[in-house]
């Protein structure tokens, strides 16, 4: 008999956010201090308690939940007491996450007599903590905390006096049934209430970070007049609609349409670009703003070209190797915490990745694909240009046509392609690999970036220079094809080491090569066969690194354990090459995850234990994030994989190879928008196992064309003409 499995990331904490600002409570709703309890704002502990008590005894939980993104619900009783009987006082305790922390408390009678009175109690303290430092348990940075109450004004306010950080926060009594007093640590009030009579007392959090206000939200239910919350809503209205048959797959897109939606960081001058994830990624990632508008932009294209533009305004201007910085380098994180901003850690503003650059040729010309925007994609083409600059001055450090990575900071980040753990990266015996160090996905992206780089400077009119850089892309190609494969396995090697001897161990990042179109047709159908064997594949997903490597671990970060935005790529890759029944195992693997989930939401890493009977769930990563942006992206960039769906916006093209698995018959897509132009789109399964597709609105003139992926099996010019043929008729 099946049982219901239900796991929830870090099982023993909430979470509530919205832009920069976090609260993180125990399973109670309570903020005790422990662990990364607390309301933050900029990754800044900005209280570290707030408990309710009455007479000075804990309330007894009964129910606590976030109730939104941004939105906290909690109920508890008041224990019996010789003034309160059993069972008949409730508290209820509301909270709101916006710039600032809003909270509202009602206290009700619900039994049949008065109460003569109790005392109920808020601890309140502040330690100004960054977020890793209460992650850790070990602080790197402390100075005294001021108290001051104001009776008249009813306000409370904790006041950092370090010398280098200028840093507060106020709690101010905005309504109470009596007043308020401030002894021993606590907001005390007394409560006297009649049978059925209910009271509240409403509290309103405001830091204030280098003397600038952090307002609280004006309400705690409703919708908010702020430019977040628009931007919010503007992003759920940009999606479009999926309707199925297949329940998990319904839900799966729901939930991944909601977190994104509410992941926006609201950085000028790019508002939309993604939170990477909660609790601890709730700042700006380089690469990760773009992976996962790229995923998603099948739902949302303003999410790409924000984080376009982000990133282009945080690229590298001067040589600094506090920082891992170079002219034309793109950033890897920015932090706003305490430990950042007094440079104890470089992260405030770090370049210690490889990846970025050639992303940001690769999504540049993704975006101009979807949207034809060609006016912003004008407005990034110097920062392209700077970034292909970087990778030809600095990226290959021994000019072998290479790619090849070395930390320069004394407290940056070792590795720098895409698993950039400190043990990320280890040979056949296990053993960690120093730097410098080629990885192959990064060579992989630096072609996809040279040749899609090309298009975008082609669409803009410099045809010498995209012209050189496809010359470039087609070296690299042949160079790759020669050093990177290894003949014996069958496999490309994960990495070049400092001795330049391929790192044979096998692991995901060959996935990469398929999404790029590196690697030959045979060589590209080779690896996708070999990752979907039973030392790679799990049976939920594809494993960072083979379960017979001497260094497997199926709960580490990069070293056995299964990422969904990395199998979603691969997914894509898949669908390249034409590699159906692969996607489609690969694929049913991720969606039944989703289903093992609180909220169907697929946290940063899952376990990479196999599915089977011993194991009806893979386990998570003990540090995984959830919501992860990334995550909830890899949905609509799977859904766009069975459809093959390549938009060609400057062309007013829409291509679809659709293939859908037998246990996803039917799919239906309302408001896909490709240029100016939007389209309903339905796709069946036959019994003969083809996918047929219809337009059954559209608005524009945007025009679906049948034709095989770009490296399909078996793809002649005579099978692409006659599968556009065939096609017109309900384009």
């Amino acid at each position: 008999m099946d049982h219901r499995v239900e796991l929830r990331t870090r099982p023993t904490e909430h979470f509530c956010y919205s832009g920069r600002s976090l609260l993180v409570t125990n399973l109670d709703g309570r903020v005790t201090g422990h662990g990364i309890e607390g309301f933050y704002v900029d990754e800044t502990r900005m209280l570290s308690r707030d408990e309710i008590m009455a007479d000075g005894r804990p309330l007894s939980g009964i129910a606590a939940s976030p109730a939104g993104a941004d939105r906290f619900l909690a109920y508890a009783e008041v224990p019996e007491s010789p003034t309160v009987p059993a069972h008949a006082v409730y508290v209820e305790l509301a909270q709101r996450v916006g710039d600032g922390l809003r909270e509202g408390i009602r206290i009700a009678n619900y039994s049949t007599r008065d109460l003569a009175g109790f005392e109920l109690s808020i601890l309140l303290d502040a330690d100004f903590a960054d977020l890793f430092e209460a992650k850790d348990g070990k602080r790197q940075q402390t100075a005294e905390v001021d108290t001051q109450w104001t009776s008249d004004n009813q306000e409370l306010r904790f006041t950092y006096r370090h010398p280098g950080l200028d840093l507060a926060v106020a709690i101010l009594v905005e309504h109470a049934p009596t007043p308020v007093r401030w002894e021993n640590g606590r907001l005390i009030v007394s409560i006297q209430l009649a049978p059925r009579e209910s009271v509240e007392l409403h509290l309103v959090i405001e830091p204030w970070i280098d003397g600038v206000r952090h307002g609280a939200p004006a309400q705690i239910g409703g919708e908010l007049d702020t430019p977040l919350y628009r931007l919010r809503h503007a992003l759920l209205e940009e999606s479009p609609a999926l309707t199925t048959t297949n329940a998990t797959v319904s839900r799966a897109w729901l939930t991944a349409i909601d977190d994104l939606a509410s992941l926006p960081l609201g950085l000028e001058p790019g508002p939309a670009a993604p939170i990477a994830g909660i609790p601890i990624y709730q700042q700006f990632f380089g690469r990760d703003t773009l992976t996962i508008a790229w995923q998603a932009l099948l739902t949302t294209r303003s999410m790409l070209r924000d984080s376009l533009r982000l990133n282009a305004a945080w690229q590298g201007s001067t040589i600094n190797d506090w920082l891992d910085e170079e002219p034309g380098k793109m950033i890897h994180q920015a932090r706003w915490g305490p430990l950042s901003r007094l440079q104890i850690d470089p992260l405030g503003r770090y370049y210690g990745d490889y990846a970025t650059p050639p992303d940001f040729l690769v999504m540049l010309s993704q975006y101009l694909a979807w949207t034809n925007d060609i006016a912003t994609v004008r407005e990034l083409l110097p920062a392209a240009r700077k970034a292909i600059d970087w990778l030809d001055t600095y990226a290959d450090l021994d000019r072998d046509g290479f790619i090849e990575y070395v930390m320069r900071s004394e407290k940056g980040v070792k590795n720098q392609g895409w698993k950039d753990s400190g043990d990320a990266i280890v040979d056949e015996k296990g053993e960690i690999v120093e730097n410098p160090i080629a990885a192959s996905e990064l060579q992989a992206y630096w072609y996809a970036g040279l040749e899609l780089g090309a298009a975008a400077f082609f669409a803009a009119g410099d045809r010498i220079y995209a012209a050189d850089l496809w010359r470039k892309a087609r070296d690299l190609k042949r160079r790759f094809e020669q050093v990177f494969w290894m003949q014996d396995e069958g496999f490309y090697a994960l990495a070049l080491g400092p001795d330049k001897r391929p790192i044979r161990s096998i692991a995901s990042n060959a996935g990469h090569l398929l999404v790029t179109g590196i690697v030959t047709p045979e060589r590209g159908r080779q690896i996708a066969r070999r990752l979907m064997e039973s030392d790679m594949f799990s049976g939920w997903g594809i494993r960072t690194l083979s379960s017979d490597h001497p260094a497997y671990n199926p709960f580490s970060y990069h070293l056995g354990s299964v990422w969904p935005v990395e199998n979603g790529t691969i997914a894509f890759g898949l669908a390249r090459y034409g590699c159906w029944d692969e996607l489609h195992r690969l694929a049913e693997g991720l969606f039944a995850a989703t289903d093992l989930f609180a909220g169907h939401q697929l946290p940063e890493v899952i376990g990479g234990l196999p599915r089977d009977e011993l194991h009806p769930h893979p386990g998570i990563y003990p540090a995984s994030c959830a919501p992860q942006g990334w995550s909830a992206s890899m949905i609509p960039l799977v859904i766009q994989a069975f459809l093959g769906l390549r938009p060609a916006a400057p062309l007013g093209l829409l291509l679809v190879d659709p293939h859908l698995p037998e246990w996803l018959p039917d799919l239906r897509l309302e408001g896909v928008r490709v240029g100016n132009s939007r389209l309903d789109l339905t796709f069946t399964r036959g019994s003969n196992g083809a996918t047929r597709y219809y337009v059954t609105r559209r608005e524009g003139h945007v025009r679906v064309v049948r034709q095989p992926v770009p490296q399909g099996p078996g793809v002649s010019p005579g099978r692409r003409a006659l599968a556009a043929a065939t096609s017109l008729g309900r384009s």
